[in-house]
């Protein structure tokens, strides 16, 4: 039985991939960077400046450590201004629950800024404010664990005694970092294969098939 139950957000708990695809999308037509969804899409969930800076060397435009931070921030600003009404994805808000019922802690470690979280938990209708780590609590977020370990300290709990669970190549990879159980879901970009292949110890179709025991 795990200690603890540490989520991805986006892909993850609430559906909202395709959002930040045509948030990063529309940042790099604004900076002039080309891109396609395609490119985009595999690198989400990682940290946005890894992203902005990866998308921008495929284009033949290396940027900056600085560059990166501005396009990281602005395609902040353009998802909030288009994630207007993020829902959760099968399974999540009564797995949240259950895991609450039954004394199980849990948090959620994403790469997002603080700024861009809120919406998405809100829209899972938990009865208390869930335990947050996002980007802007380290300096490098996923495929680093630093996220992961962070929330795991703030739950008080050994990495290797807790799952990580995510829909995206880098949230296996930032789990097998922390030494914890990578559980992948195919609700994101990522397929079953993609997910296996970057350390999954189990891939599911949706939250509503994760088994969790009793305490």
């Amino acid at each position: 039985m795990p200690a603890a139950l540490i989520f991805d957000l986006d892909g993850t708990l609430v559906d909202t991939v395709q959002t930040r695809i045509r948030a990063w999308l529309q940042v790099f037509a604004e900076v002039g960077i080309g891109t396609d969804a395609d490119r985009v899409a595999p690198l989400i969930g990682s940290d946005g400046r890894y992203l902005a800076r990866r998308v921008a060397d495929t284009a033949g435009a290396p940027i900056d450590d600085d560059r990166a931070e501005a396009i990281d921030r602005r395609a902040g600003e353009i998802y909030g201004q288009l994630n207007l009404d993020p829902q959760p994805l099968p399974g999540a808000r009564e797995l949240l629950m259950r895991l609450d019922a039954h004394g199980l802690p849990s948090a959620i470690a994403t790469s997002s800024r603080r700024e861009q979280v809120a919406a998405s938990v809100a829209a899972l209708r938990l009865p208390r404010e869930p335990t947050i780590v996002d980007g802007s609590h380290v300096e490098h977020a996923k495929p680093a664990p630093d996220l992961l370990l962070l929330a795991a300290r703030e739950l008080g709990v050994e990495p290797a005694d807790s799952w990580y669970v995510g829909d995206s190549t880098w949230d296996m990879l930032a789990a097998v970092a922390a030494d914890m159980t990578a559980i992948g879901v195919t609700t994101g970009s990522a397929s079953a294969d993609e997910l296996w292949r970057a350390g999954a110890s189990q891939v599911l179709a949706s939250l509503g098939e994760l088994a969790v025991p009793d305490r």
